[in-house]
């Protein structure tokens, strides 16, 4: 049982289509500019930063980028991630935030250790508890389909945007930031 929290209305779908940061093409020049801890969402986003030679300090996979299974080489990169960090599943359907999901995303933010977290189900809407979850001075970067990769920094704004988002979503956003404000 997933235990969905939260689950994005289809009215809400189009808030989320805008980039919460400036979308790079380029690993080096997104990590130039990047904060500490680092959190990574997205198979293809985790690939392009080990490919760079950096380990994200958590990284949320799926499997999947736009909604099909992603390439062999991104899927090599991600498992050679595998071997490098503590490697926690979850089950998330789509279109949801889960209980398991939130729990697993702030325990990996305060383990100084790497963390993989690998989803049965979907991701795409993990950046928006990572940002209400990651410390000031944090960034979280997420894929932008066919334009790059997203770097949203973590600030007093960006985590006050977040809570609004998942405070508009169906379901009970309350045990959600309960669970992200236990960190």
């Amino acid at each position: 049982m997933s235990d969905v929290l939260v689950t994005l209305p289809a009215e809400m779908r189009g808030e989320l289509k805008e980039p919460m940061g400036p979308i790079f093409t380029d690993a080096e020049r997104l990590l130039d500019a990047a904060g500490d801890p680092l959190v990574a969402v997205g198979d293809v986003v985790t690939y392009h930063l080990e490919r760079a030679g950096v380990l994200p300090d958590v990284a949320v996979v799926d499997g999947l980028t736009k909604r099909e299974e992603v390439a062999d080489d991104v899927a090599e990169g991600v498992a050679r991630l595998g071997g490098e960090t503590r490697e926690v599943r979850v089950e998330n359907p789509a279109g949801t935030v889960s209980r398991g999901l939130v729990e697993a995303l702030r325990d990996a933010i305060s383990d100084p250790e790497p963390t993989l977290l690998v989803v049965e189900g979907e991701e795409d809407l993990v950046t928006l508890p990572a940002i209400v979850a990651a410390p000031l001075g944090a960034s979280v970067v997420y894929g932008q389909p066919d334009e790059g990769m997203v770097l949203a920094d973590v600030t007093d704004e960006s985590k006050a945007e977040m809570r609004d988002l998942l405070s508009r979503m169906e379901g009970d956003s309350d045990a959600l930031f309960e669970i992200l404000d236990a960190a």
